[in-house]
């Protein structure tokens, strides 16, 4: 399968000229960003009034290898696009985060993660190669083995080293429909037992497993969501009307089954932005039924995010009910699984945020063919061989004596339990800590080779000055 390979390809050649006369016409005494629609940053930023990077050539599939098992895509390309190029073909990537409007070039960049990171890791696992314009506004080609240095340090990197042009990736064999297995438990140490041997064996009940996450809702009510593909047609729920993916996972006891299509599948959590419609009214039974479908989609309600941010919304709604402003909470930290029911547990004691989203991951094995596995990703130094939780939790709380107070104890505590925090949020470290954390070395000197005259923000300027 091919998709149109002359026209895609003559396309993007003009898209990345259009991105170079750009960044030729940014002021060498600015810093370059780009020019986004969307994005899934969630920490504030200093405006600026310079215009960014013309990023609108750079949004498509370039090609579909089913041969090969490969795509070539453009940095701006969302999952939603190259899944629906890549699904006809019966393939996916090896890894689809879990919102439509994330890119390619973000979840590399940035990170990404779902329920096959138990078994294929995290998304820039998969790249086989890419072109990256760096700060020195050159493009250039990064693999294993061409600008080794720089295509390993480009993982949580941000934009600060250079900006994802196109990638090729790795494809992997899917079938149409993905039957679930929704698994309750009323003690959090029993559901972290039992993640880690399906994580080990891959199998539950001699069955080999595809998809693997789960919701805690409380210490006493918590699910692991197990998902295996199928060819075998029948009927399937719909999560994108009247019902609610999250709601359908509860059950008393025991365990509840259900099926999807592949496509509702990977993106059976971007209706509802996993549980996070619930604030703007989308999921009372009245104002539901008139909602309009196309507007039931985490890229809505990101937009709405926005407007909220800007105007305070939140806040003034509180000061008008005689409550102080409330702390917002929007992370994702990785912990160590012989550390998560531990981390659970204090979390559940200290900060008032249900449900917790968990995903389990581990870096792909070298010999599986991950690129680059066998030197690390600096940026991102989570340990090979090791299973990792994903907790995700996201909303507000009381706010505190001082700024950021709960999101400072979220950060320390992960510290503690040798885990790290992603940065596409709100962060308070130090330089020190940040360096320490974050591959200060390794980061600096690769930022001096392919960004020296500092054209592009530093990583921790962005990501804890916010600028």
């Amino acid at each position: 399968m091919s998709v149109a390979p002359a026209d895609t390809e003559v396309a993007h050649a003009e898209g990345v000229r259009r991105l170079l006369a750009s960044y030729r016409a940014v002021p060498a005494t600015e810093s370059v960003r780009l020019a986004k629609p969307t994005s899934n940053l969630f920490r504030t930023r200093t405006k600026t009034r310079v215009r960014g990077l013309d990023t609108s050539g750079l949004t498509g599939v370039i090609t579909v290898d089913a041969q090969a098992r490969t795509a070539e895509v453009a940095g701006m390309c969302t999952y939603e696009d190259v899944v629906a190029a890549t699904l006809p073909a019966g393939l996916a990537p090896l890894v689809v985060p879990q919102l439509k409007t994330i890119t390619l070039g973000g979840a590399v960049t940035g990170l990404g993660i779902e329920s096959t990171s138990f078994r294929n890791g995290l998304p820039h696992e998969s790249v086989l190669e890419m072109d990256i314009l760096t700060g020195a506004g050159e493009v250039l080609t990064v693999s294993p083995t061409e600008n080794a240095d720089l295509f390993r340090a480009f993982p949580n990197s941000y934009g600060t080293l250079g900006y994802a042009v196109r990638l090729r990736i790795d494809l992997e064999p899917v079938k149409p429909f993905v039957a679930l297995r929704h698994l309750r438990f009323h003690s959090l140490s029993d559901l972290v037992t039992m993640m880690g041997r399906i994580v080990q064996t891959g199998r539950l009940d001699g069955v080999a497993i595809d998809y693997l996450d789960g919701v805690v809702f409380s210490a006493e009510e918590s699910y692991l969501c197990v998902g295996v593909q199928t060819d075998t047609p029948g009927a399937v729920s719909d999560y994108t009307g009247q019902q609610i993916y999250y709601r359908s996972i509860q059950h008393d006891d025991g365990l509840t089954e259900d099926r999807l299509t592949i496509h509702d599948y990977l993106w059976r959590w971007d209706t509802d932005w996993f549980w996070c419609s619930k604030p703007f009214g989308a999921q009372d039974r009245r104002l539901r039924r008139i909602w309009p479908k196309r507007y039931r989609t985490s890229s809505f309600y990101s937009t709405l995010m926005k407007y909220e941010q800007r105007f305070r919304i939140g806040d003034r709604i509180e000061k008008l009910g005689g409550r102080p402003p409330r702390e917002r909470v929007v992370q994702d930290v990785e912990v160590p699984l012989a550390r998560c029911a531990e981390y659970l547990d204090w979390f559940l004691a200290t900060v008032p945020i249900t449900p917790i989203w968990l995903c389990p991951l581990r870096l792909r094995a070298a010999s599986s063919g991950a690129a680059g596995s066998s030197d690390g990703w600096p940026l991102y130094p989570i340990k090979p061989n090791q299973t990792y939780v994903n907790l995700g939790f996201w909303a507000t709380v009381p706010i505190g004596r001082h700024e950021g107070e709960t999101n400072r104890l979220i950060e320390r505590r992960v510290t503690d339990v040798d885990g790290h925090k992603s940065l596409y949020s709100d962060s308070y470290y130090s330089r020190e800590e940040f360096d320490e954390l974050y591959g200060g070395d390794s980061y600096r000197a690769v930022k001096t080779k392919y960004d020296p005259d500092s054209r592009l923000l530093d990583l921790y300027a962005k990501a804890v000055q916010r600028r």
